[in-house]
């Protein structure tokens, strides 16, 4: 389904109104930043415990929102292990998976429907991005740069 201009706007609109609100009220969110002009792009700065700054991207089109968010660069060693790590972490995830990235960096992507985008998948996608990145970045980390890691 391709959303009509008006309703791209109302909804870019919804999306400026949530994330300002995130702003104001979750002590998670450090930025939000806008694409260039006449760019529906939103770069969403969060801090954590585990991975110090992740940066959220929406991307929203005509028929979908496109979420994406650097992970982790890409392996020095145990490419492979990381890899299956990876591949066996994707059955654990709702709505969002882990892909590899230019210069073979892993991040983690998602994917809505435009039409069915409200608050609250914002609000789901925006906690898993957290979530995810928090359990899973250290781990990753240890395998993918386990010379770094052995002291």
């Amino acid at each position: 389904m391709i959303l009509r201009a008006e309703e791209l706007a109302a909804l870019e609109s919804d999306i400026d109104a949530w994330l300002d609100d995130q702003l104001r009220t979750n002590p998670t969110v450090l930025t939000v930043d806008r694409g260039e002009p006449g760019q529906r792009r939103w770069y969403v700065r969060m801090t954590g415990e585990e991975k110090t700054v992740s940066t959220v991207w929406f991307t929203l089109g005509q028929r979908q929102l496109h979420c994406e968010c650097h992970f982790m660069p890409a392996p020095e060693e145990n490419e492979g292990r990381l890899y299956e790590y990876l591949l066996r972490r994707n059955r654990e995830l709702t709505g969002l998976r882990f892909a590899i990235g230019v210069e073979d960096a892993v991040f983690l992507v998602a994917e809505l429907p435009a039409h069915t985008v409200t608050e609250t998948e914002i609000d789901r996608l925006l906690g898993s991005f957290y979530a995810y990145s928090e359990r899973w970045f250290r781990p990753c980390m240890r395998i993918g740069y386990q010379t770094r890691f052995k002291n």
